[in-house]
């Protein structure tokens, strides 16, 4: 019956607000892949995996650094979930990732890949949660 244009204010409303709710999903989305991703590995840590072990033992600064290692990642991978801390959360295993590409690159070697791509969704959802909190100030 009534068509609403593109170009009026409750056009461009209807739209902002699709894609705005298709962000949301979208990231989400990403939070949830960092929090198992992250609570996964932080967890094998902890939980003395031999594979994790080894892998500290290469790279010289003893087991503490395992236990602070997966207790940062079990801690950030709870914290994303929680609207209000998700920014810091990720800020934390963002800063947590470029320990781990440092670490593969000039120590134990094997490919900094997954770290990388890892670091990228962090900085994206430390991003998004910035960008959000200007919005709603």
């Amino acid at each position: 019956m009534f068509q609403i244009s593109d170009n009026s204010v409750i056009g461009q409303h209807a739209g902002e607000s699709r894609s705005s709710k298709a962000l949301n999903i979208t990231f989400w989305i990403l939070q949830g892949l960092l929090a198992a991703t992250f609570l996964v590995a932080g967890t094998t840590k902890l939980a003395n995996a031999q594979m994790q072990v080894a892998f500290f033992e290469k790279i010289g600064l003893g087991q503490w650094f395992r236990y602070l290692s997966g207790g940062l990642e079990v801690i950030g991978a709870i914290l994303v979930l929680v609207p209000r801390t998700a920014g810091f959360a990720a800020t934390l295993l963002a800063m947590t990732m470029v320990g781990a590409v440092d670490i593969h690159l000039l120590i134990t070697g094997g490919s900094p890949v997954p770290s990388i791509a890892l670091l990228v969704i962090a900085i994206a959802v430390t991003w998004y949660h910035e960008l959000h909190l200007k919005r709603s100030q």
